[in-house]
């Protein structure tokens, strides 16, 4: 079953389609993991994107119950170099291809990936196509430089209702922007109290809640457009401890007086070296987030950076100076890639436990 794959700047790919029988439109990006493909599919941080994986062979160890970040995957579509058609593994339920026609997803193998992230990487991120190669190649890519893509992606992935997650420690209010799993699964591991709460919830709402901490999620597209997120945020901080994790560190830069840019094309995978400025030890991070906080406009905040990008110096964490909060644009709860910076979920805690007059004086 023959596929095509068209770029917005008229670059054309012809490869073989797997998944599902269909066509697609969107944001193409590339993540340069390894591992994890399961993952990378089930994070809702690709909502509305194709995903390109630069590892050559994807699928070797099939699709299982246990790796998934989200019951139903958002992303677009998938672009491989291979897709295994016999998976290897004790835990394979389901092939990629036997997965993505359950869950309607278009795929296309057998191009040079290695052409298409050198692509990306020199001129950005495109927008794309994955279709029949029927279909005239012309049509799709005007069509393409006049789209605009979907702004409302952390409304598609956020939870409609907000629902608990029991336990007997701290009180925590998970903010869904587009949750990972992996996130609810670490402050479950350590007996926090969870309540997830939609991106659209208000400071009053969460403050009635009672939590002991506030926990913002990762999540899909542009800070700017969840104006929502960023006015609870100014109705909060103070009042509560807050954590942050990538589209989480950027709506809190935006409400302390920040500003957030969109990158070439952006960091996507799981061994990104990070810094942290106060100890100078190095963590190997994984990343998936394709804005970033400006350096610039944090020097007139009461924001300092705590932690930077070994590999282009941006900004990877921030503190509030005056208040109980801090943010990191990378994922501590991996899920896929390295286990590094688990431990800012033990600093969450202690922040909660030192700050406890701050909760009652609420």
């Amino acid at each position: 079953m023959k596929r095509q794959l068209i770029l917005e700047d008229g670059t054309i790919f012809i490869g073989e389609g797997f998944g599902a029988d269909t066509e697609t439109v969107g944001e193409v990006v590339f993540n340069t993991g390894m591992t994890g493909y399961q993952e990378i599919l089930s994070d809702p941080s690709y909502c509305g994107q194709i995903v390109t994986l630069t590892y050559p062979l994807i699928g070797n160890y099939g699709i299982n119950r246990d790796d998934f970040e989200s019951i139903n995957p958002a992303v677009k579509g998938f672009i491989v170099k291979e897709a295994c058609d016999f998976p290897s593994n004790w835990r394979s339920e389901y092939t990629l291809d036997d997965y993505f026609v359950m869950k309607k997803i278009p795929g296309i193998s057998g191009i040079d990936t290695r052409k298409l992230t050198r692509i990306i990487r020199q001129y950005g991120t495109l927008k794309g196509a994955i279709c029949s190669i029927e279909k005239n190649a012309e049509d799709i890519i005007h069509s393409l430089k006049s789209k605009q893509l979907p702004i409302d992606q952390v409304r598609q992935v956020s939870t409609k209702n907000p629902y608990p997650s029991p336990g007997r420690g701290k009180r925590v209010v998970l903010v869904d922007f587009g949750m990972k799993h992996g996130i609810l699964r670490e402050l479950n591991k350590r007996d926090c109290d969870v309540v997830v709460v939609p991106y659209h919830t208000t400071a009053q709402e969460i403050l009635q809640l009672r939590p002991d901490g506030i926990m913002l999620s990762n999540g899909p597209g542009d800070p700017k457009d969840v104006p929502e997120a960023i006015d609870m945020l100014k109705g909060v901080l103070g009042k509560i401890p807050l954590f942050g994790i990538c589209l989480g560190h950027q709506l809190f830069a935006l409400a302390c007086g920040g500003n957030t840019v969109k990158m070439k094309f952006g960091h996507r995978g799981s061994n990104h070296p990070v810094k942290d400025l106060a100890t100078g030890k190095i963590a190997m991070t994984s990343q998936n987030h394709g804005y970033t906080v400006e350096p610039e406009s944090i020097k007139s905040t009461r924001l300092a950076v705590t932690h930077i990008a070994l590999n282009d110096g941006t900004i990877e964490g921030l503190k509030h100076l005056d208040y109980p909060a801090f943010t990191v644009q990378y994922h501590p709860e991996a899920s896929p890639g390295p286990e590094d910076a688990g431990q800012l979920f033990d600093q969450f805690l202690e922040l909660m436990e030192a700050n406890k007059e701050v909760i009652t004086n609420a």
